[in-house]
């Protein structure tokens, strides 16, 4: 009788895609604490401006005309020297904070004056965007060192392929991670939280998992207990509007999205998104990490230093929507593009946001057409309200001669017919009689 055959072991396993996102922790402010490390564990607010040196340098020596003050001797300046969020007026927003301000309920994208009812002991200093950049770019070259298959999705975070990096399977990911953070920290003296998983989609859940300095590891297995009881509006690519509409439904976690059907998704979001979030609601996607990207729109947006009003602000607001329309179609003229899908935004003096776009038929560059078409959006939105923001965009862009490829998204470009959603005629009409001609 012949002994039984045991099959041999293979000698490798089967390889596991592994990705990665990395977030830095509260970029902005961390910027700025490695130039001031006596705030440390303070709430600071970043925002209300760009920086300027040479004013606070005259400040200090006229605090403290005993002592030299110059760029070697930021770390000595004292606490209670730094302007307070309590004492700010005007306009600005904020960019980001430190997480002793995030305690108090203080984010990004806040008006600097409602933050500062929330924590007013909070320290403010402003934006310095090329430091910003500066270390921007050195984060990511000592991630490419690592790791050469990134994805640049921003000033402050990045996709990293850890599949067939060496190292990147140990421990599902965990030890290359740990090695790009501790090589980030080397270089910059800034810390970051990692999430790896299957996909682009889940690891950028799971880098929100464990901030500040995190390291997240998330298994397909794990979809049901850690990816489910999440809300919908955790998945990059439910905004507001499907959020609004899920939740109507009853759908608020993403386990509840999973448990219906497929069918019923698409009757009520559409063909292309409704199978969309039948696919991520199960964690699936097969979005590879894209060294090379191109743009999917481009914009022009600008605070005003006062709100302003359609009415009677009808020449500035004018002027300064024709210039936003200007600049984009400069900007997709420059850099080789162009658009069919035009919109504006406008944020109120409330700071609510709205947003309202137009897919044409034909793609443009034409800074007359782009006006037009905004303009035209501008129809749809409530002119009889201060204006604290405007901003014009061009999406769906292609380079000429290929085709469009936009991604699955939902939208409701076309408003429902009701008062509030349109603005009378008297106010779109002084504002942009050319419409009507």
């Amino acid at each position: 009788m012949l002994a039984r055959v045991t099959p041999p072991t293979p000698l490798h396993r089967p390889v596991q895609r592994r990705i990665a996102h990395l977030d830095m922790d509260a970029f902005f402010a961390s910027v700025e604490l490695l130039r001031y490390p006596q705030l440390k564990g303070l709430p600071v607010v970043i925002g209300g401006g760009r920086r300027r040196d040479d004013d606070m340098f005259e400040r200090l020596r006229a605090a403290f005309p005993e002592r030299e003050w110059g760029p070697d001797t930021l770390d000595r300046i004292p606490v209670e020297f730094f302007p307070r969020l309590a004492n700010y007026t005007g306009r600005g927003v904020a960019t980001t904070a430190t997480y002793a301000a995030r305690q108090f309920g203080v984010g990004s994208a806040m008006g600097l004056m409602k933050a500062a009812k929330l924590c007013p002991q909070a320290i403010l200093l402003p934006v310095d965007f090329d430091e910003v950049r500066r270390i921007s770019r050195l984060f990511k070259s000592t991630i490419a060192e690592i790791a050469p298959v990134v994805e640049d999705r921003g000033v402050d975070e990045v996709y990293i392929d850890f599949t067939d990096v060496p190292g990147g399977q140990r421990e599902n990911g965990r030890v290359l991670a740990r090695l790009i953070q501790k090589s980030i920290f080397q270089a910059t003296g800034l810390t970051c939280s990692i999430g790896v998983a299957p996909n682009k989609l889940i690891a950028k859940m799971a880098s929100e998992f464990k901030k500040p300095n995190g390291i997240s590891i998330v298994q397909p297995e794990d979809v049901q207990s850690l990816i489910w009881p999440l809300p919908c509006r955790k998945i990059n690519g439910v905004g507001p509007k499907a959020d609004a509409k899920l939740q109507s439904h009853g759908i608020h976690t993403i386990g509840e999205l999973a448990a219906r059907e497929r069918a019923w998704l698409i009757e009520h979001f559409g063909k292309s998104y409704g199978a969309w979030l039948h696919e991520v609601s199960w964690g699936r996607d097969e979005r590879p990490v894209v060294t090379e990207s191109e743009p999917v729109s481009m914009s022009r947006e600008t605070t005003f230093e006062r709100d302003l009003h359609a009415v009677r602000d009808r020449g500035e607001l004018g002027a300064i929507f024709t210039r936003l329309c200007e600049q984009v179609a400069a900007d997709l003229q420059r850099k080789g593009y162009r658009g069919k899908t035009i919109g504006v935004k406008l944020r109120y003096d409330n700071f609510q946001i709205v947003t309202r776009d137009v897919t044409i038929e034909h793609f443009t560059d034409d800074a007359t057409t782009i006006r037009r078409q905004a303009g035209l959006c501008l129809k749809r939105v409530d002119l009889s309200r201060r204006i604290r923001l405007l901003g014009v965009r061009v999406g769906k862009l292609v380079k000429p001669g290929t085709e469009d490829a936009a991604a699955p998204g939902y939208s409701e470009s076309t408003p429902p017919k009701t008062p509030r959603d349109k603005a009378t005629d008297e106010h779109t009409d002084l504002l942009f009689p050319e419409l009507d001609s």
